[in-house]
């Protein structure tokens, strides 16, 4: 059991995590299933929508959740279920305001921005001065 209050407080959020994490493949699980036993557009709606749900989670990789959604259609496709392509409900339109009418103000009539002179490169330095080369002294015999 941890005794520093930081790792207490880290356990109890990773069981809330997985508590988390779990529910809602679980859902994935319970959907798929209840499409494969019954296959119709709602179930196929419902699973695909459990996937979608974990991978927004983080929960599946984005390929995983193709996949899954791929066989799905395919089982879909044999069982003769119509996909039904949902549209939004017919909403009524909002009314769009009119458009404000602004006076017109002279904007061509701003100067240009005066331009900078350009950046000081900084100056060459001078190589250091090399100390000549210390003279060779004969070894004695």
């Amino acid at each position: 059991m941890p005794i520093i209050k930081s790792a207490v407080k880290r356990a109890k959020q990773t069981i809330k995590r997985r508590e988390r994490n779990v529910a809602t493949k679980k859902d994935i699980k319970l959907a798929t299933k209840a499409f494969l036993a019954k296959p119709t557009s709602d179930t196929l709606a419902a699973a695909q929508s459990a996937i979608d749900t974990a991978v927004k989670k983080n929960l599946l990789k984005k390929n995983t959740a193709a996949r899954r959604k791929s066989a799905l259609a395919k089982v879909a496709k044999e069982a003769g279920v119509k996909l039904s392509t949902k549209k939004a409900a017919a909403k009524p339109a909002a009314k769009k305001a009119p458009a404000k009418k602004t006076t017109a103000k002279s904007t061509a009539a701003k100067k240009p921005a005066a331009k900078k002179a350009p950046a000081k490169k900084p100056a060459a330095k001078n190589p250091a001065a090399k100390k000549p080369a210390a003279k060779k002294t004969p070894a004695k015999k």
